[in-house]
Formats: C-alpha cells, sequence, structure tokens
C-alpha cells in the first residue's frame, strides 16, 4: 500500500515494508565518540571498528549533518572514495575489516525537533530513539546493530554535569575554560540506547544492591530547584530493582543507574541503557505541585524504562516494525509492578480505561494498524496505543493462559537465550512456549491483525439437565489493505453467580470458582454441569481479552453484577456496561441508578478508590469512537449531560454525607489516602451537578485549605467548570501560587481548556499567553490534549483549523508533535452533515502545505479515511 500522499511525496517519503528487511552488511564492534560543545556549534568526531557481515556496500546514515573529514585505516578519503547525499555516507570499495573515523559539524542549540543532540533550557541531551543517532554522527543507526560505546563529552566549565552511557573511567581540565568526561558502556547496544548530558545539574544519590551482592550508584540528575521533588522518583527505581529481581530474577548489571529530568522532551521517557532520559513530567513529584494521577505516573514510568533494562536493552528489537515487542512486554511489566502501589482491581480499571479511551478508538478509525505493522512511512507515527497498550494485553493474555509458574519459566528462557541479541515477536513466543512446555504459536495473529474483536455470547440454563450452556462467537472487522482476518485465541475468564444469593458458583470438583475458557474458533459451546439454579454469569473477568462483548445481559442482570460482583474490576465492567447502553442504544437508566445507589456506599466503605472509579462515566470522546456515521456531538453531549444530571440528583443525599465524612487531613502517599482524595473530589463534582446549595463554597473552602495538588486543583475544577463568583480569583491565585512551577502550570492551562464548554476564542487567548511555548512540548500537550475532550467546540470548522494550523506550525519545527496534534482530527468521517464536509475541508487544506515523513503520512491516512 502506499500511504504517500502522490507521487512526489512518495520519492521523498518512500514506504517502508516488514518484508523488505535485510540483515545489516557491516557490524560494528566498537565506536569511540569525541563529542565537543560550544556554544554556536558542536563537533563529533566518531571511529568505528567495523566488519562485514554480509555482500553489500558500506553505508552510515546521516541527517543533518556537516562532513567534515573522512577515513578509513587512518587515511583522508578522496571525495570521489565515498558517496554523500542528504541520508547516507556510502564508503565505496571498503575491505571486510575497516576503521571509519569521521568528523561532523552539527548545532543543537538550533535543534527544535528534539531529535538527536539538542539544547533544552540550558542543558544538552539526546533523544535517540528510533533514528536520532544519525543527527548526531554517521552510523548504520538501526536497532541490529549493536556496539560498544566509549564516549568522551567536553564541554564549557559552565556545563560541570557530563554524563554518557555507563561508567564513568575518566575526567579532567582542558586548559583553564573547559572540562572533559570519558564514560565506557561494557554492555553492546543499538545507537537508538546512546545518551549523554551536559548541564548544570544537581544531584539526588542513593544506592541499591543486587541480590547478587552488587552495589549500584543510583543518581537522579535535575535543576537544583527541584531537587526535593525527585524523591518519590527515587525510592520507585529502588522499588523497580527489587520487584524485577524477585518477580523475573533479574538483577541490574552497571555500576550506576542515573536519570535525568529534562522540560523539553517529546516522549515520557528514555530507557538510554544506565542513563534515562526523562520527561520533568515523568520524575518530579511534590504534593504541592503534583495531582495523586501525576505521583502515581511518574512511579510507573520510573518501573517502565527501569524494566527497559532487559526487555528492551539486553534485548533489543531487531528493526522497528518489532517495536511493540519491547513496548508491550515492559508496558505488562509496569502494569504488574503498579498492582503493588493500588489495588490491583483498580489498576486493572485504570489500565482497561486507558485502553479503551485511546487504542480502541485508534482501531476503530484510519490510523488502524497491527500491534506489528507491516508497513510505515516515518516509525515515530507508530509509538501509538495500540503497540504499548494492546502490546500489552497480548502478553497478557498468553501469561494467563500460561499461568504465574510457567509464565516465569517462559521469560527465564526467554532471557537466556536471547541475552545481548536483537529480536522478534518470534522470538518471544518461541521462548515462552518452550520454557513453559505450552505451545502459544496460535498467538502470533494477534500481533498483525488490525481490528478489535467483538465476542458476542448467549447463555441458555435447562433446570432438567441442571446444565448451563455458554455459546460464544468472535468477529474481527475487515480492514482495507489487510487479508481477511482469521480466529484468535481469545481467553475468556468467566464466574457464574447464584441469583438468590449473590454467591459464586462452583466450577468443578477441587472447588474453583473462576475458570479460563480458550474462545478460538468462530463459535464455541462451554457446557457446566451441576448447576443448581438460573445462573448470571461474570465474562471476562480482569479483562482478560482486549475485545469488545456483546452478551445478551438484561439490564437487571448487570445491574446484579454492579451489586454481587466479588471481582472488583467487574464490578466496573458491568457499571460500563449498563451505561454505554444507555448511552448508545437509549436505554433507561433506571436500572443502573437503582444499582448504584445500593452499590457506592458499600463500596466507598471499604475502598474509596474503587468507588471513585465506579462513578466513572464513559467520556464524550470514548462515546464517539463507538459511532462510526452521523455523529452528532451536541446530541451525545446532551445524552450524557441528561445520564449525568438523573445521577447527580438521585444520589444528593449521599453527596452532602460522603463529603462531610471525608475531611481533608493531612498528605499521606497511600492507596486509602489517594482514594479517599478521589472520591472526595467525584463526590465534589457531582455535587456541584446537583445545585447542592453549599457545593461552590464547599469547593472555595476545599481550594483554601487544600494539603495537595489533587484537592486544590480538584476544587478549582469545579469552581471554574460551574463559574463560581470566585472563580476568576481563584485561577489568579493558583497561577501566582505556582508561576515557577512548569509542570503545575501545566495544570493550570489544562484545567481551562478542559472546561466542558470553553470556546475556541478562550483556547486561542490561552495559547497567546506568554507562558505558552511551541518549544515545550508538556505546554503544547496541555492545551490540545485537553481541548479534545470537547468534541462539541473541535467539531467544528473554528476547532479544527486550530489544531490543522498547529500541525502545520509544528510540520517544520518538531513533526513528531505535530502528527500527534493532527490525529485529533482522524475520525472526521463519523460526523453528521455538514460537519463532515466542513472538517473534510480543513483537513485537505493541508495538501501540500506540510512536508515532514510524520505530518505527511498522518494527513495521508486521515484523507484516505473519506
Amino acid at each position: 500500500m502506499n500511504i504517500a500522499v502522490n507521487p512526489d511525496d512518495h520519492a521523498v517519503h518512500p514506504t517502508i515494508y516488514l518484508k523488505d528487511y535485510q540483515p545489516p552488511v557491516f557490524g560494528v564492534s566498537t565506536i569511540d565518540l569525541d563529542i565537543r560543545i560550544h556554544d554556536t556549534e558542536t563537533l563529533v568526531v566518531s571511529t568505528l571498528e567495523m566488519q562485514r557481515l554480509h555482500a553489500g556496500e558500506l553505508v552510515l546514515l546521516g541527517r543533518d549533518l556537516e562532513l567534515l573529514n573522512v577515513q578509513l585505516n587512518g587515511s583522508d578519503l578522496a571525495p570521489n572514495s565515498y558517496r554523500l547525499d542528504k541520508e547516507t555516507l556510502t564508503i565505496l570499495n571498503a575491505p571486510d575489516q575497516c576503521t571509519i573515523k569521521t568528523e561532523v559539524r552539527i548545532h543543537p542549540e538550533n535543534n527544535t525537533q528534539l531529535e538527536g543532540l539538542y539544547k533544552s533550557g540550558g542543558m544538552y541531551c539526546t533523544q535517540n530513539e528510533p533514528e536520532g543517532f544519525r543527527k548526531i554522527t554517521f552510523f548504520p543507526d538501526r536497532p541490529d546493530v549493536l556496539a560498544v560505546y566509549t564516549t568522551r563529552l567536553e564541554a564549557d566549565n559552565q556545563y560541570p554535569t557530563l554524563l554518557a552511557n555507563g561508567n564513568l573511567i575518566e575526567a579532567g581540565q582542558v586548559g583553564a575554560d573547559r572540562h572533559y568526561t570519558i564514560w565506557q558502556d561494557p554492555t553492546k547496544k543499538p545507537s537508538y540506547l546512546f545518551a549523554c548530558v551536559a548541564g548544570d545539574l544537581a544531584v539526588l544519590k542513593d544506592s541499591f544492591t543486587t541480590m547478587e551482592g552488587k552495589p549500584v550508584a543510583l543518581e537522579i540528575y535535575t535543576e537544583e530547584k527541584d531537587i526535593e521533588k525527585c524523591h518519590v522518583a527515587m525510592q520507585a527505581l529502588k522499588d523497580s530493582m527489587l520487584w524485577d529481581e524477585e518477580h523475573y530474577g533479574r538483577a541490574y548489571d552497571l555500576d550506576n543507574y542515573m536519570i535525568v529530568a529534562v522540560s523539553q522532551f517529546n516522549m515520557g521517557a528514555m530507557e538510554n541503557k544506565g542513563l534515562n532520559i526523562f520527561n520533568t513530567s515523568c520524575v518530579l513529584s511534590s504534593p504541592e505541585t503534583s495531582t495523586d494521577a501525576s505521583n502515581f505516573y511518574v512511579k510507573s514510568t520510573i518501573a517502565h524504562e527501569y524494566f527497559h533494562n532487559w526487555t528492551g536493552n539486553r534485548i533489543t528489537c531487531r528493526d522497528w516494525f518489532q517495536l511493540c515487542l519491547k513496548e508491550g512486554f515492559t508496558v505488562f511489566r509496569d502494569q504488574s509492578f503498579s498492582d503493588t502501589l493500588q489495588s490491583p482491581a483498580v489498576q486493572r480499571i485504570d489500565d482497561v480505561s486507558s485502553l479503551k479511551s485511546a487504542q480502541f478508538a485508534e482501531d476503530a478509525g484510519p490510523l488502524s494498524h497491527p500491534p506489528r505493522p507491516d508497513h510505515f512511512v516515518e516509525i515515530n507515527n507508530f509509538y501509538t496505543a495500540t503497540v504499548y497498550d494492546k502490546g500489552a494485553e497480548i502478553v497478557r493474555m498468553m501469561a494467563t493462559l500460561l499461568g504465574e509458574e510457567n509464565f516465569r519459566l517462559g521469560t527465564d528462557e526467554y532471557f537466556r537465550r536471547h541475552d545481548g541479541e536483537a529480536v522478534t515477536v518470534e522470538d518471544l513466543i518461541g521462548s515462552l512456549s518452550d520454557g513453559s512446555g505450552t505451545d502459544l504459536w496460535n498467538f502470533l495473529p494477534w500481533y498483525s491483525q488490525p481490528g478489535t474483536p467483538v465476542v458476542t455470547g448467549q447463555g441458555v440454563y435447562d433446570a432438567e439437565t441442571r446444565r448451563y450452556t455458554l455459546t460464544l462467537s468472535q468477529s474481527i472487522p475487515k480492514k482495507p489493505n489487510y487479508p481477511a482476518p482469521q480466529p484468535l485465541p481469545i481467553p475468556v475468564k468467566i464466574a457464574l453467580f447464584n441469583q438468590q444469593t449473590g454467591q459464586p458458583l462452583l466450577l468443578d470438583a477441587q472447588g474453583e470458582t473462576e475458570t479460563v475458557l480458550m474462545l478460538n474458533q468462530s463459535k464455541q459451546v462451554f457446557v457446566f454441569e451441576h448447576i443448581a439454579s438460573q445462573p448470571i454469569v461474570s465474562l471476562l473477568r480482569d479483562f482478560s481479552a482486549p475485545v469488545l462483548l456483546n452478551f445478551d445481559y438484561q439490564d437487571q442482570e448487570l445491574a446484579f453484577l454492579m451489586q454481587y460482583e466479588t471481582n472488583g474490576f467487574n464490578q466496573w465492567q458491568a457499571a460500563q456496561q449498563l451505561l454505554e447502553r444507555i448511552l448508545l442504544q437509549g436505554h433507561d437508566a433506571s436500572a443502573y441508578l437503582e444499582a448504584l445507589l445500593v452499590t457506592l456506599p458499600k463500596v466507598a466503605s471499604v475502598d474509596p478508590l474503587l468507588a471513585s472509579r465506579l462513578l466513572d462515566i464513559p467520556t464524550e470522546t470514548f462515546i464517539a469512537s463507538r459511532i462510526d456515521s452521523n455523529y452528532d456531538p451536541v446530541a451525545v453531549r446532551s445524552i450524557r449531560e441528561a445520564l449525568m444530571n438523573a445521577i447527580a440528583a438521585e444520589l444528593k443525599d449521599f453527596w452532602s454525607a460522603s463529603y462531610a465524612a471525608l475531611p481533608i487531613v493531612p498528605y499521606a502517599d497511600t492507596s486509602e489516602a489517594m482514594g479517599q482524595r478521589a472520591l472526595r473530589n467525584a463526590v465534589l463534582a457531582f455535587a456541584s451537578r446537583a445545585g447542592i446549595a453549599n457545593a461552590l463554597t464547599l469547593a472555595s473552602q476545599q481550594y483554601d485549605v487544600a494539603v495537595c495538588m489533587t484537592e486544590r486543583l480538584g476544587a478549582l475544577r469545579q469552581l471554574v467548570n460551574y463559574d463560581a463568583v470566585d472563580h476568576d480569583a481563584k485561577l489568579t491565585d493558583f497561577y501566582q501560587r505556582f508561576e515557577n512551577e512548569a509542570l503545575a502550570i501545566d495544570l493550570w492551562f489544562g484545567l481551562q481548556a478542559s472546561k466542558p464548554n470553553a470556546t475556541i476564542d478562550e483556547i486561542t487567548r490561552l495559547s497567546q499567553h506568554p507562558q505558552f511555548d511551541l518549544n515545550t512540548p508538556n505546554r503544547v500537550r496541555s492545551i490540545t490534549g485537553n481541548f479534545a475532550t470537547n468534541p462539541v467546540a473541535v467539531w467544528t470548522t473554528e476547532g479544527a483549523q486550530f489544531y490543522a494550523n498547529l500541525a502545520k506550525t509544528l510540520d517544520a519545527k518538531n513533526p513528531i508533535l505535530g502528527s500527534r496534534i493532527l490525529q485529533v482530527l482522524s475520525r472526521w468521517y463519523t460526523l453528521k452533515e455538514p460537519l463532515r464536509t466542513q472538517v473534510r475541508a480543513v483537513i485537505d487544506g493541508l495538501q501540500g502545505q506540510v512536508t515532514s515523513s510524520s505530518v505527511v503520512e498522518t494527513l495521508a491516512n486521515l484523507q484516505k479515511a473519506g
């Protein structure tokens, strides 16, 4: 399939196919880097020890590099001995063993794309995944070329912190004004894992002793003013190291582990070997400036990047089509770790909420692709929810089928077999199969088929034979340019409940009340014997597979599960299924409201965090993702608002009593305290909606006496959303309190952008605020991401034009971010007329106005959707 918009664009941005993979012609055993940073330029000298692996030319990749010199085996090469173009340096007639030395000039001070080496504020840092290293020096920049790196880093004394991967082996002065450090990483790694940093940074130090008795120095670097906000991250790092030892037997291997916090960063964080570079939002946390959600995100992201040391670094990807191999496995691992930070039920709810809102929506639109795509134009466009979150769900399904003990045997085999290698999805499945003794090869199609499977079912009870028959079938939508989908292995975890007592029924002689059914055909029948009365079935417990469930429940049966489920996740799922019926199919809300009235107080008394999740109402954007044509944003909002108002009115007494029972107390970073804060904010929101007389007064008081950002922001949100008399004053107070706290100001921008009735004029004014900075992705996303939750305003000519204009502006400045912003408009084709035609015209207006591979590919996909 040709993704390019036209033949000319195709020539500039060719499509790359998995089927065309070829192993590297030359390998690199060692690379010596000499990076000399100056104010107006940076000089990079690299020396590569190379060996021929296959027939072909020696081709090095480079982009935006000024070549100053190139040598082969110690001798300067004449211009007729090599070919140079915008992307490659080809050494002609290279011998099988050779030393290639190049010197280039680059300009990180002007690098706004935030790839390669760039200057962020007052420091220099790198981002090389996936293809940034070629913007630093000429190299076979692909993940299956692994080498040992020695890095000399030199800069003025105004940058006293000079870091690179590995162990520090030397440091010293160069004259009076400059200094250097030399680092060596003994572990072979691909170029995308190279990192270096030069700046004036403070450091928080700690240590960890591995299960092998090896001491590891732990260091987190950031600006001096933020160093006290690094303690949460440091504890999370130590907890992650211990967890990985206990659950996977994986110990850390280097003498040190360093993390650097960077304000301008496209990603959340990067797992560079031994020198992780993080977006500040994923490192800095304090009760005063961070919400519970962002505090939790710091912990899970620290864990994610640490776990990459084995699932991504020690074992890496053969090619970028295998991105889901390292990311999916590592997301599964960080989600499992996060089970220790809050209840597993709530963790699963949060993971599935994210999956449904992002990945299911992605699968339902023109950006749908398999977890392992078979082609791309720009790999940066495939750092997606499908690659990460659906990739994690595939690993979870295999782990569910194997069970904890056998899954550990399989992962042990994976680490034993492939340590130090660049591998494929097939290598993971082969290791899990061989190590566990269970054939998992039928899971391979999950990686190659796009779309979300739909599991449909019905249950029939025969009182005479005391037999319950469950019939399940699966269907998978056919996607353009992909083969007809085949049935997938879908583990369906189930339980049966007694309708009279609400108790789970025994399913076998061993006393089990839960079992996993393997749906691996188009249609299957499962029979349960010795069932004394008509049961109610609980399906897809813990969301055992990433599918849409279409079971012939009566609304009262879902209401029953809301009240009697023993699985917290499925209690939430039953509520969500009822809510979707109300919002999408027009069902009466009475069964849901009656169940909520009974269930919520009981759950709140024992698990306030779970209770807060039971008040989750599907967002307007999620509802829109389930509508394939004639979508009317105003009508969807009207239906959702009516439901929200009904909930607020029905539980009016509960809101008042619960808020009084949840007083503000000294801050604690525990799951229980998080739950109390989350429930208090949810109760306050519904009390404000219900029009309870003193609700906004309570919000104002909560803002004034808040002991943490979660309480302060939760209160401010209600004041802003309901235009309380003091909301402007409180917004001003918030800004003045946190004017010098970038992440808190991101929250300030985001809160206003997410206001349900925010207009495009208000959003435009926010984007013109002096603190808005197009060079800082966090700040851009604080507006664009939050405004995207307001489809009534987004799906107008003016709203769509706002996103199109930003994408056009960022096309040259930061195309990765520009592409992400344009993707907000991906489901334009589902709109009712005339919105559909109006937004299509805005999208088409970008034709010929953007040139980067990232934005051009996204634009082409959006246009094809119509």
